[in-house]
């Protein structure tokens, strides 16, 4: 598991509608800039600044201010270690997964607040347990009286938080308010009514953990070697990076592939010195103080921490660095690490800000882990949408429209079969196809509530004085056809589908292939139900998206992400909501057959993510099921309920926003990187080559052809003058599922010798005979 999670991609389009629609920063860590309506083909931000300056002139191994920034952090400590000398070590007890509750360890010594960490209650169980946790989970029964998490640092900003939520990594989402991560060697605060001890292999929440921590220590190899002044450095779904600042382009400092060597010594002996990470709560005048001449942290500190708060720091070695945590114990944790890659970017994602430097890492706590990882990053090479899709001339980009695919003939021909794959089951599973708007009026979406958050990644534009805007989602369209007419409840449920093109203003530096566009179109669909049709249409979703990645080959897991802490509306509506939920899930997959996300939902509604794996055993997440309680209400949805009872004449909907493929497009890199390039049949863009051995079968080759198109297929005659040899292999090389070998015996006979792409003869077969075979093929979507 720990593999396949560290080969998720990272840079993927977002598919589930508003809920996880990105908003205005660079989601992938790249540089760029959204396209402005008033700039024309520049992209112009007279906001943009330049701060670095000279706090990097030239590459310097351990700079003095590396000492200076040590000593007041020294200085700092000993104040919160005074602090802490005044806290009451009272009597705490910590229960366990299964219920069992402890209160001692084995030599029989109490367990107390601000003492005893999670580590300590790990090795009452087992000593192996604790040295192979990465980190703890735990759910506070109540927090001891003279501990204030204003004061510990706890409600402060998370720096990281954009980078790390905007990444779709699992576990960044809200957690309930007593439920948190917490530091294997940090003491606990209070009674503990759940803890559990995350280990690497099994929890995402753990490799996170892991990789955060990872970027710290390649954030102390680059400042010791090279005197970097350190930026953000946050983990990713596979991995984590370093952004930092190395001077402007006169200062010699940009990173080259010359320096992973070097990074990897240093790296090495931070994890041999197995370095413990501390945490230190300090007030924002001392972060400050700490970071005076790293003119990004100051940005960072004045900007997330209100006066008067406090935030927290974390030391390894010599580098101290803002951050939330939590982290591993200690460097030694660390058993294989690689430098992967190096690129420049900018400083929040704005080229007109300062030039960053970025590297790339990925570490695992086993060194054949490391090993599997790069054999299967040079398999995902091989497999990258972007290189087969050239080879096989499906798609291109034009910078012109930069972010919106060309769709070319073969390329097309994949596309429509997706969406009509899709609508076939539309039919069956009686949904109704509609067609919305592509331009609305602004005022519709400050009416759903994306204005107000998502504005700068739409594309606006004047209309006759009046702001207007492209949609980036279907939503809002379709609560206004449910109110175009009064419902009864005998309507219900109303199945919409929409595959509405949809343009996002995604920045240019975060554009990557398909996986993230400005243009795009979604299997999108809405499903307007009573609150008691809930479980039905659930369970009819999942077995919709389980027929979908059955016939793709593709194996999924479940999880229900359940109400955050910000969530919106009646609290027993979330609960009966979330309950039925998971009698659909029981249902479909079974008790035990999936897992919770507590506090994962979105704001308006709990969610069931729905993870694919594909034949790298990669994860992907492009199905949704989400429920939404708030849009029914900004947009006044009901529904008549038949009774007579005064109050209870009319009800709102609940809405429920649901997507199989997701993007199309995203599908559609999926995909070709799934089959790697080898598409099956019933998908295939080029499904038979008819191959003459002779000119003098030139015409029957083409009457063949004509029949097998005539019935749908892809199907092309290679009349050129190259050997038969060299026709077969172009054939199995541009990924034809059948070469047809035409000879005067075949002529003769009305037939066709058969090949398959794997260059396998199943000999001659009559024409007809083949239509049959194919079509049956073709309706198993073989």
């Amino acid at each position: 598991p720990a593999v396949r999670a560290a080969l998720i991609a990272s840079d993927s389009n977002t598919d589930a509608d508003s809920a996880t629609a990105h908003k205005g920063s660079n989601a992938s860590g790249q540089q760029g800039r959204r396209a402005l309506v008033s700039s024309g083909p520049r992209m112009d931000d007279a906001s943009a600044t330049i701060i670095g300056g000279s706090s990097f002139t030239k590459r310097e191994a351990n700079p003095g201010w590396i000492k200076v920034r040590g000593d007041v952090y020294d200085a700092i400590k000993a104040k919160r270690d005074e602090e802490l000398s005044t806290k009451v070590p009272v009597e705490i007890e910590v229960t366990l997964p299964d219920g069992k509750t402890l209160v001692e360890n084995k030599e029989g010594v109490k367990y107390q607040a601000w003492r005893t960490t999670p580590f300590d209650v790990a090795a009452t169980i087992s000593r192996g347990l604790a040295d192979n946790s990465n980190v703890a989970r735990v759910t506070y029964t109540a927090y001891v009286s003279d501990y204030d998490p204003a004061e510990d640092g706890m409600e402060a900003a998370d720096s990281l938080a954009d980078a790390m939520g905007e990444l779709e990594i699992d576990g960044v989402g809200e957690k309930s308010k007593m439920t948190m991560l917490w530091d294997m060697s940090r003491a606990l605060v209070g009674s503990v009514s759940k803890i559990e001890f995350l280990k690497f292999q099994d929890d995402q929440d753990a490799r996170t953990t892991f990789w955060h921590s990872s970027a710290h220590v390649l954030g102390e190899a680059l400042e010791r070697l090279y005197g970097s002044r350190l930026t953000i450095g946050p983990p990713l779904a596979g991995g984590f990076y370093y952004d930092s600042y190395m001077g402007d382009s006169n200062a010699g400092g940009a990173l080259k592939e010359e320096d992973y060597k070097p990074v990897e010594t240093m790296v090495a002996k931070i994890i041999k010195q197995k370095q413990k990470f501390e945490r230190l709560v300090v007030t924002k005048e001392e972060a400050l103080e700490m970071f005076t001449g790293n003119p990004f942290k100051e940005q960072i500190i004045s900007t997330k921490v209100p006066d008067g708060t406090r935030t927290t720091v974390y030391r390894c070695g010599d580098l101290v660095d803002l951050c939330r945590g939590p982290h591993l114990p200690n460097t030694g944790r660390i058993k294989a690490f690689a430098a992967t890659r190096h690129s420049a970017t900018n400083w929040l994602g704005d080229t007109e800000n300062d030039s960053l430097q970025r590297m790339y890492g990925i570490s695992f706590p086993d060194k054949k882990m490391l090993k599997v990882w790069k054999e299967n990053q040079e398999k995902a090479k091989e497999r990258d949408h972007r290189r087969i899709a050239m080879k096989q001339n499906l798609i291109m980009f034009h910078e012109l429209s930069a972010g919106s695919a060309f769709w070319l003939p073969h390329g097309a021909r994949i596309y429509n079969k997706l969406i009509s794959f899709i609508k076939e089951h539309y039919w069956k599973r009686g949904y109704d196809e509609v067609i919305t708007p592509n331009v609305y009026n602004l005022d519709l979406w400050h009416q759903s509530g994306h204005a107000m958050h998502y504005k700068d990644a739409m594309f606006c534009f004047d209309v006759e004085g009046k702001e207007w805007a492209m949609k980036p989602m279907n939503c809002p369209g379709h609560c206004l056809m449910f109110a175009g007419k009064i419902r009864s409840y005998r309507d219900l449920p109303l199945r919409y589908a929409d595959f509405g093109v949809l343009h996002r203003n995604e920045l240019s530096g975060a554009l990557s292939g398909l996986t993230r566009v400005r243009r795009f179109q979604q299997d999108d669909a809405h499903i307007f139900c009573r609150e008691d049709q809930i479980e039905e249409e659930v369970i009819g979703a999942l077995d919709f998206m389980k027929s979908v990645y059955t016939t793709f080959g593709m194996t999924y897991k479940l999880e229900l992400s359940t109400r955050p802490t910000k969530a919106l509306g009646e609290v027993e509506l979330w609960d009966r909501a979330e309950a039925a939920l998971a009698r659909a899930m029981d249902t479909f997959a079974g008790k035990g057959g999936w897992r919770e996300n507590p506090g994962d939902g979105a704001f308006y509604g709990p969610k069931i993510d729905i993870k694919v794996m594909d034949a790298m055993e990669r994860v992907h997440q492009c199905a949704t099921i989400q429920l939404d309680f708030q849009l029914p209400i900004r947009f006044d949805l009901q529904y008549n309920t038949g009774s007579k009872e005064k109050g209870n004449e009319f009800a709102r909907p609940v809405m429920v926003h649901r997507a199989m493929l997701g993007s199309v497009e995203r599908m559609f890199a999926v995909l070709c990187e799934h089959y790697g390039g080898k598409w099956p049949l019933w998908l295939s863009p080029r499904q038979v080559m008819i191959i003459p051995v002779h000119k003098d079968w030139n015409d029957y080759c083409q009457e063949v052809r004509d029949k097998l198109h005539d019935e749908g297929f892809y199907a092309d005659v290679d009349l050129s003058k190259s050997t038969f040899q060299k026709k077969v292999r172009s054939a199995q090389v541009d990924q034809y599922n059948f070469q047809l070998v035409v000879g005067g015996k075949e002529v003769e006979n009305g037939t066709v010798n058969i090949r398959t792409r794997e260059n396998k003869v199943e000999g001659e077969k009559k024409v007809d005979e083949l239509i049959v075979y194919l079509k049956a093929m073709r309706a198993e979507y073989k």
